[in-house]
């Protein structure tokens, strides 16, 4: 018997795990939803699994609740670090452990125990850009790792500790592009601030000075090893 799945999300990761199961003789997805409206058909159908990856609403208890279903997210850091918005931005300004994690969903955002992790080398030379990168690479692959497992229903799911956990919102990400002339920071802090803003095509770190608002992007390269 195929296994029946609804996939939730739109960005990069979600359409690899997506066109990942498509490859599976054994799945069966009926379809990719996107949007808070299209969602409301789902609890008629015949499930076994809603994956949700890069789905940036929060998903409705009843598709949560929906009976026989087990709700699944991937999350682009190491739960409980950095719940929420722009794991990638904040894992460098916080130095928080970097990764993506498989977890059950929960009412509240990226809270459910956790099924499967995978961290994710850093480096100072790392923009936003960079890590999104990567940590959109790793979700498939710790997907495909726990595939098997999470197919069978014999997995684990581990709470999150609390006492660990780390959260934040686009409003946070707002405050943190507005750079004001008189703060302060030591040199790093700053820098890693400017480098996990730097993600093209998007401006984000600005600053006004006399009147003028004026963008800031941050390019840093590991000195070449010198030879023996």
């Amino acid at each position: 018997m195929p296994i029946h799945i609804a996939m939730l999300g739109y960005n990069r990761a979600g359409l690899d795990i997506y066109n990942w199961l498509v490859e599976q003789d054994d799945v069966k997805l009926i379809g990719l939803f996107t949007t808070d409206e299209q969602l409301k058909p789902i609890t008629t159908f015949d499930l076994d699994f809603i994956i949700s990856a890069g789905y940036h609403h929060r998903i409705p208890e009843e598709i949560i609740n929906h009976p026989n279903v087990a709700c699944i997210n991937i999350h682009p850091s190491y739960l409980p670090y950095n719940r929420g918005a722009d794991p990638n931005v904040w894992s460098i300004v916080e130095g928080t452990p970097t990764g993506v994690s498989i977890h059950l969903v929960e009412p509240d955002i990226d809270t459910g125990p956790v099924i499967a992790q995978m961290q994710v080398q850093t480096d100072f030379a790392d923009t936003g850009l960079d890590l999104h990168q990567r940590l959109e690479d790793a979700q498939l692959e710790c997907f495909k790792q726990a595939w098997p497992e999470i197919r069978s229903g014999e997995f684990d799911a581990d709470p999150q500790r609390e006492t660990d956990a780390t959260a934040h919102t686009r409003g946070d990400l707002h405050d943190l592009c507005h750079l004001h002339p008189d703060d302060q920071y030591t040199v790093k802090e700053l820098l890693d601030i400017l480098r996990a803003l730097t993600h093209p095509p998007y401006e984000n770190a600005h600053i006004e000075v006399d009147g003028e608002t004026y963008y800031l992007e941050v390019s840093i390269r590991q000195a070449d090893e010198e030879a023996d």
